[in-house]
């Protein structure tokens, strides 16, 4: 059952909302225009508020129903939380879009929502401070994610290992904002 949900998972995760609304509606394809990032923050650059916000929804969904389903069929913590990173990989690397994706934050969240609520409310809560102050989403969710660690590692233990690897995967993800960050030149709202 493990595998069939994290295939699943995986092939849930690969639908790109960025990408379907942009072709939907017609406007500009968000690998190709703004930052390249096929993501909510992208979205709001490119086409306005009401496909960011349906486009950041979708994402989180992602993450959160496989987590849910695995719950639901009595995996541990652990198992739900490998399960959620195959819906993230499904985000950074969609199979339906030749493995061009975005960077997994919101799909991480929505993970995060039905593995441990506590943590996705931290993790949200400091994004949305740090974004605040800084209005820089990259800075944002490269200090949100890893602030989830302690606590995972204090509640849930057994979703530490796949969530440590989740958050490598969005450091990984956003190299390049930290190059233009520590440069100067990273993207402000």
């Amino acid at each position: 059952m493990f595998w069939l949900l994290a295939i699943f998972a995986y092939l849930l995760g690969s639908l790109s909302f960025a990408i379907l609304l942009s072709r939907l509606t017609g406007s500009p394809d968000p690998r190709a225009s703004g930052s390249g990032n096929a993501g909510a923050t992208n979205m709001l650059r490119l086409a306005g508020k009401k496909l960011a916000i349906l486009t950041l929804i979708g994402d989180v969904c992602k993450g959160l129903i496989p987590v849910l389903i695995a719950g639901l069929c009595g995996m541990n913590p652990r198992e739900q939380a490998w399960i959620g990173v195959c819906a993230v990989l499904g985000h950074l690397f969609p199979l339906y879009f030749r493995f061009r994706g975005g960077k997994g934050v919101a799909t991480a969240a929505g993970m995060l929502l039905g593995l441990y609520a506590p943590a996705a409310a931290l993790a949200i809560s400091a994004w949305a401070l740090v974004f605040y102050m800084t209005r820089t989403s990259s800075l944002a969710a490269l200090i949100a994610t890893p602030l989830t660690l302690p606590l995972l590692a204090w509640k849930e233990p057994l979703a530490l290992l796949p969530m440590s690897v989740l958050t490598l995967l969005i450091v990984w993800r956003h190299r390049g904002n930290l190059r233009d960050l520590f440069a100067g030149r990273e993207r402000h709202f």
